[in-house]
Parts: C-alpha cells; sequence; structure tokens
C-alpha cells in the first residue's frame, strides 16, 4: 500500500505544483514590475523551490550532438542497436570523416542501481573524442508490463553477453559501480565456455567485488540485515495505471530516500543556496543546481528478484570473491578468465564501495597474464569522482582509452605505462 499512498500524495499535490508554477512564472515575467525587485524574486524563488521539491523528475536526455575529433567538430547521433524488455543499447555514432579511424568499440555498463544510465553523460562525453562509445539504457521497471516476464542477476548476465555478441569482436566493457560484478561474472562465462567473441578488456571502476574490504554504510546495512528484512520493507507492487501493475519491484522513490538521507543536511543546504541564488539572480549557480537535481531526482524502479539476490549474492553472501557464485546453476569461475584484459580503477575517498573492493578482482582473477592487468587508484576523488568530474576527464577517461586501445586487436599502439605521475597505477 505504500506505494499507493505515494502515488496518491503525487496527485494529491499536482493542483498547489500546478498553481505554484504558475505564480513562478508571473513573478519572473518582466512585464510584472514586482520581478525586478527583491520582493518579487523571492516570491517567485519560494514557489520555484515548492515546484522542484514536488515533482516528479522523469528520465532526462543525454544531450551530445555533438564531440572534438582530432580539433574538429562532429556530429553525434545516438542510435539504439540492441534491445530487449528491460534494456536499450544505445551507439553514440560520430560522423567521422572518410578514412579517420573510430578507436577502441567502449560498451559502458551502466549502473541499474536506481539511476537511469544518463548518469553517465559525463563518461560518454568524456571517451566520446576517442573511441566508438556504446552504453546500456536500463528501462524503468514499473514500465516493463508483467507479460514481459522476469528480471534477475542471472538475467543481467545473460544480457551482457548477448550484446558483447552482437557487437562482436574486439568489444571492451566499462562497468561503473554495480555492474562490476555481473560484467566480471559474464567474462568468466564466456571465458569457460571458450566462447570466441569474449571481449577484448574489461574496465571496473568503483564497483563491489569483494565488500569485505573496507566496507562503507551501506555495505554494512546489507551486512547487518537479514534478506526477509529487505522483502518486507523495501519491495511492493507498482500501482495501476503503471504499464508494470502489479510488478514487484523496489521503488525508485524509496531508494531516493535513501540516497538523500546518507547526507541529508548537504542536499538541505544545497535547497537553501538555490533559494538565495535565485533570490540574488545569480542565473549561473542556480543552473547547475537545476542540472545536477534534474539528473540526482530522476529515478527508476527495479525489478524485486534482481534487487534481493543482489543483496544476497553481493552484500551478504560476497558469493563472487569466495568462488561460490553461481549462473543458471553452473558455477563462475573468475581463474577461467585468461584472455581477456582487466582494468581496475578506485577513487581514494570512494564512501559507497571502499578502497580494495575493486580491486580484488585483481585477486580473484589470477590467470590474467601480468601485461593484460593494470589497477588505478585516483587521488582526492569519491564514488562520483570515479566516473565524472575533472578528474575523470584528464586523468581516468584517457588511462580507460589507452588500455582498451592497447587490448583490442584491430587497433595496433604502443604499450600503456604501468605507473603514471599524478596517480598510482600498478
Amino acid at each position: 500500500m505504500f506505494y499507493q499512498l505515494y502515488e496518491m500524495n503525487h496527485a494529491a499535490m499536482a493542483p498547489f505544483r500546478a498553481t505554484a508554477d504558475a505564480m513562478r512564472l508571473a513573478y519572473r515575467n518582466p512585464f510584472n514590475p514586482l520581478s525586478h525587485t527583491v520582493v518579487g524574486r523571492t516570491l517567485a524563488a519560494g514557489f520555484e523551490v515548492f515546484e522542484r521539491v514536488t515533482r516528479r523528475y522523469g528520465k532526462p536526455e543525454f544531450g551530445l550532438p555533438t564531440t572534438v575529433v582530432n580539433g574538429q567538430p562532429v556530429a553525434v547521433t545516438e542510435e539504439i542497436v540492441w534491445k530487449r524488455p528491460f534494456c536499450n543499447v544505445i551507439h553514440f555514432r560520430r560522423d567521422l570523416p572518410a578514412g579517420q579511424g573510430t578507436g577502441p568499440r567502449i560498451l559502458i555498463v551502466a549502473p541499474m542501481s536506481g539511476h537511469y544510465a544518463t548518469l553517465l553523460r559525463g563518461t560518454v562525453e568524456a571517451l566520446l573524442p576517442s573511441a566508438d562509445v556504446y552504453i546500456t539504457d536500463w528501462i524503468d521497471a514499473r514500465m516493463v508490463p508483467v507479460t514481459d516476464g522476469n528480471f534477475d542477476l542471472d538475467d543481467y548476465i545473460d544480457y551482457v553477453i548477448e550484446m558483447v555478441h552482437h557487437l562482436g569482436a574486439d568489444t571492451n566493457l566499462v562497468a561503473v559501480c554495480q555492474p562490476s560484478v555481473p560484467v566480471l561474472a559474464a567474462v568468466a562465462v564466456m571465458e569457460d565456455n571458450n566462447d570466441p567473441l569474449a571481449p577484448a578488456s574489461m574496465t571496473l571502476m568503483g564497483g563491489p567485488i569483494d565488500t569485505r574490504i573496507n566496507p562503507t554504510a551501506v555495505n554494512e546495512l546489507a551486512q547487518n540485515k537479514p534478506l526477509d528484512w529487505f522483502k518486507d520493507n523495501v519491495i511492493m507492487n507498482v500501482p495501476w495505471p503503471q504499464p508494470g501493475f502489479m510488478r514487484a519491484v523496489y521503488p525508485g522513490f524509496l531508494q531516493l530516500s535513501g540516497f538523500m538521507s546518507m547526507n541529508l543536511d548537504r542536499h538541505m543546504i544545497a535547497h537553501k543556496d538555490f533559494y538565495m541564488h535565485l533570490v540574488k539572480n545569480d542565473g549561473d549557480s542556480a543552473e547547475k543546481h537545476r542540472d545536477f537535481y534534474d539528473e540526482y531526482l530522476a529515478v527508476m524502479d527495479l525489478t524485486a528478484e534482481f534487487y534481493l539476490q543482489t543483496v544476497d549474492t553481493v552484500f551478504i553472501k560476497h558469493a563472487l570473491p569466495k568462488g561460490e557464485m553461481m549462473h543458471r546453476g553452473k558455477l563462475v569461475n573468475t581463474k577461467a578468465i585468461r584472455n581477456v584484459a582487466l582494468l581496475t580503477v578506485e577513487g581514494e575517498n570512494d564512501d559507497i564501495s571502499g578502497v580494495g573492493q575493486t580491486r580484488a578482482a585483481q585477486t580473484i582473477c589470477s590467470n590474467i597474464p601480468d601485461d593484460k592487468r593494470m589497477h588505478y587508484l585516483q587521488p582526492d576523488v569519491g564514488h562520483y569522482g570515479v566516473f565524472n568530474g575533472s578528474r575523470f576527464r584528464k586523468e581516468i577517461a584517457p588511462r580507460i582509452v589507452a588500455f582498451a586501445t592497447q587490448h583490442s586487436g584491430s587497433v595496433k599502439t604502443g604499450p600503456v605505462k604501468r605507473v603514471i605521475k599524478g596517480g598510482k597505477s600498478t
């Protein structure tokens, strides 16, 4: 019933939200004399803050129409090249000049952990100048009819394998946070089956490979609660009239509450500062706030079976690092990985996936040759900085491209440096 109450509350607030938006426009209209006064800006700011904190945020756009290749602007077109009920694969096709090399083919596996793939807009933007970029665009579970079946961790692994098969040889996987585990498992399954289309490389970034190492608050919550607690407290059925009516899900709004409660004071201060920026007519600062929260507050539901299986496998049982993880009734053997190169990336101040949790992949993939493995610890960044921001663009993205280029058979290049000034590479 909690999901239904949430929907009812959202519907009940609609008239007030519409009124607040209309009043905001009235007090910001340049033909209204009050719009040029502190009183008018104060009223408009209050109405905007109210409207924004009570609205539901839809899926944002990637909004990457161009990139720069070799100093020249190049048009970018989004194309869906692979489609399933719970995921699309988007290709950012660049209109390159004839004869221009495409760079390594990179499939970014976005987190299926509450936010849309657009959270990785900065990741895509940083890689586009040098690589042929694809990304997984996961579908909000509330939008998928129950007739399309279930989706669990095993299905996630199968999806990754199907994507790699579709894209073909020399695909390089980049897993950001949560998908590090299913991506590593998918590669292990492919290698164990001697799959000729196994990816050229995989990059795991800020992922929970072994959450027993430097456990964070998120890890400890999952570890200290039995699985039945999650079933009883966070799993709900999608209400009518959504397409996914009666599908059991972990709702996006509940996840968002958890995200925000971890740093509630920071979010409250951010909204207070936003209000003051509007009153002071500081348009640039206010726009930065809107851009961030338009993305941060846009959340999606996860299928209950995927969420619960992930909690149980990754955070409670630690099945992958223990060598006990199963896929379709068969043991996931990470020691079978011999040909796929491995790059692990961590942030020094990561409070979601503690330092060492991602690097654990280097230990459990013990049969990868030394010349096909690399670990990089980025100083002075938290979890978000591992895949976005200025340090990602300057320090991490070039390493990902260089690593993928080195290990793609169709591209000839020099070796990647093992020790790079400014960070910690081993």
